[in-house]
């Protein structure tokens, strides 16, 4: 299976780059990753280059604050049921300052909310990370998820 963040914005700031190139790195040790980063330049824009990005036939989770919240155990199941129906592909959706177009996030095959808080664009796309990660030391009973 495939890993897709898509995120509307470009982190920057090098801390938390680090921390981003850090888990990606991590997590590429068990699947193939890739993140996209879309400029912010308007809901059109947004829309059109995140269904772009988003690869065909892949599962669809819209990162929304008012979406179902999961455990790690939750995503690592959600990751294992990809895998064994082999899905060839997860996007997951992080909006800009606005949230995600509407159009996208109805059409999402889950919404998930990484808090009920509203969290910072780079902060929520670390969480992200991290969770992914953890997802996949769980599914192979790794000593990191616990």
């Amino acid at each position: 299976m495939r890993v897709v963040v898509i995120a509307v914005g470009r982190v920057k700031e090098k801390p938390d780059r680090a921390l981003l190139d850090d888990y990606f790195g991590r997590i590429r040790r068990y699947v193939k990753c890739e993140e996209v980063e879309i400029d912010d330049k308007g809901e059109a824009h947004v829309r059109a280059k995140m269904r772009a990005a988003i690869p065909e036939r892949a599962k669809t989770v819209a990162m929304e604050v008012d979406g179902s919240m999961w455990s790690s155990q939750d995503l690592a199941d959600f990751v294992r049921r990809g895998d064994n129906a082999a899905v060839p592909a997860v996007a997951f959706l992080i909006g800009g300052s606005y949230g995600l177009p509407r159009e996208l996030s109805a059409a999402a095959d889950h919404r998930l909310s990484l808090s009920r808080m509203i969290l910072p664009h780079r902060l929520a796309r670390i969480v992200l990370a991290e969770q992914i990660y953890r997802a996949h030391t769980i599914l192979r009973g790794e000593p990191y998820s616990h």
